[in-house]
């Protein structure tokens, strides 16, 4: 291994212990040795998969929707800090909340000890929400007028739930295309045949999945922080600094396109220097100067999207909420074409190539060569995102929640007053997010 990815990989693992424990780290440790593709034990395709048979249990009664309750039960992954997606499902919790919605998050996993305080407290934490209940799948989870899945994964739990509700889907990407074909792509397809209302994350994944799917939804569009992303004085140097949101686990944000795209920049413009965040990449060789930045909190990134000439962001499925970032930051933006991206971009609010080096290696020249086309897109752009606005967008998702509930009701069984007895003699309100939380057993009798 190489020596600067092993003092990499220590790093991280470190870090992840003073901030989540011991017991949290060895709880990944635990799952990754138990995957269906794991090098050190025994593959276990059984476990790995298990999430398909998860069938929480509802609270008897089960009228949320009877009694014209807004209560929303959220099915999401194991919480993770820095987590785009869960700050942006957090992000509609909040808004929905101050709006009377009852939110209520299921945490998908069944390892390790789980304590719903710590839960809150991390929530709170991490993503300043503390008006959510949490719940666990293997526990009793209350009646709720609304189940939304928010990942492939969690969507099998809402699909094997049997109850009085309206399942829904928050659909942030395609899911499909994070794996290569084969089971888990096949598994996450058919997520988008089961029926539920989806809200998207912008207008192309509503159009691909109301054309290829027939599903029916409402498109939520992006905005950004204002409180944080704004710009900043920048100084003035001779050395023009490129921005690169940088993840390599992520194949979707073409890492090694990006080096190839830059490492050919600099070959055109020596003096650059690339400014890496979004991971820690010391152990990569980079034929080009490097500004090491990380992982940087929201709070330090508007300073460090600004002292940039230029961003490149690429996307190869949806877009993330970057492009809106650094533009508001008044920092022309450089991505690559295609339906994924020009949902949102355009030609006159960012610079548009092809996904390929010489194209985007192009276009980044062009911006850093010259001034005035560069200010004429901050302007644009600039313009663009102050027409953003995630309350609006939280009002269109209540909106069309009130018209989902006031429709009629859905033809699942509820549970009956058997399974009913059964459930609040036996079961008791679990949670955790295993994945980051070193949990401690909490039980709250129905």
């Amino acid at each position: 291994m190489n020596a600067h990815l092993l003092a990499a990989q220590v790093k991280k693992a470190l870090h992840h212990i003073r901030q989540e424990g011991l017991s949290s780290f060895l709880n990944i440790l635990s799952r990754r040795f138990r995957s269906s593709r794991s090098l050190f034990t025994k593959p276990d395709v059984m476990h790995a998969y298990r999430f398909l048979k998860f069938a929480p249990e509802v609270q008897y009664p089960d009228n949320a929707l009877s009694n014209g309750e807004r209560t929303i039960n959220w099915y999401i992954p194991p919480i993770g800090k820095g987590s785009g997606g869960h700050l942006n499902l957090f992000r509609f919790m909040q808004h929905l909340g101050n709006l009377g919605f009852t939110n209520r998050v299921v945490i998908v996993e069944d390892d390790g000890e789980r304590s719903s305080v710590k839960v809150k407290s991390t929530i709170k934490s991490w993503f300043n929400i503390d008006n959510v209940e949490v719940y666990f799948v293997d526990g009793v989870v209350p009646s709720a007028a609304a189940s939304i899945a928010t990942s492939w994964q969690t969507a099998y739990a809402v699909k094997n739930l049997v109850a009085l509700t309206h399942k829904c889907y928050f659909v942030q990407d395609y899911e499909p295309w994070f794996y290569p074909a084969g089971s888990e792509y096949a598994l996450a397809e058919q997520t988008y045949r089961f029926g539920f209302h989806g809200f998207t994350a912008g207008s192309w994944l509503s159009t691909l999945l109301s054309r290829e799917f027939d599903m029916s939804t409402t498109a939520l569009g992006f905005s950004f922080d204002r409180a944080l992303y704004k710009p900043h004085p920048k100084d003035n140097t001779i050395h023009k600094r490129v921005f690169f949101y940088v993840r390599p686990p992520t194949a979707r944000r073409a890492f090694d396109l990006g080096v190839l795209v830059l490492a050919e920049l600099a070959r055109r413009i020596p003096d650059i220097t690339v400014v890496m965040a979004g991971w820690d990449v010391h152990h990569y060789t980079f034929p080009f100067a490097c500004d090491h930045a990380g992982l940087k909190n929201p709070e330090q990134l508007a300073e460090l999207y600004s002292s940039c000439d230029a961003a490149l962001v690429l996307s190869l499925s949806n877009l993330s909420l970057l492009p809106l970032e650094i533009m508001a930051c008044g920092v022309p933006v450089v991505s690559n074409r295609a339906e994924c991206t020009e949902w949102l971009l355009d030609d006159k609010i960012a610079m548009l190539a092809e996904p390929t080096v010489d194209a985007l290696s192009c276009a980044l020249e062009k911006v850093l060569s010259f001034p005035a086309l560069a200010q004429q897109l901050k302007e644009n752009a600039f313009a663009f995102t102050a027409s953003a606005s995630w309350s609006a967008e939280g009002d269109k998702m209540a909106q069309r929640l009130h018209e989902i509930f006031s429709s009629p009701p859905p033809t699942f069984e509820p549970a009956s007053e058997t399974q009913a007895s059964s459930f609040t003699e036996n079961s008791s309100y679990r949670s955790e997010n295993f994945d980051s939380i070193p949990g401690d057993k909490s039980r709250r009798r129905t």
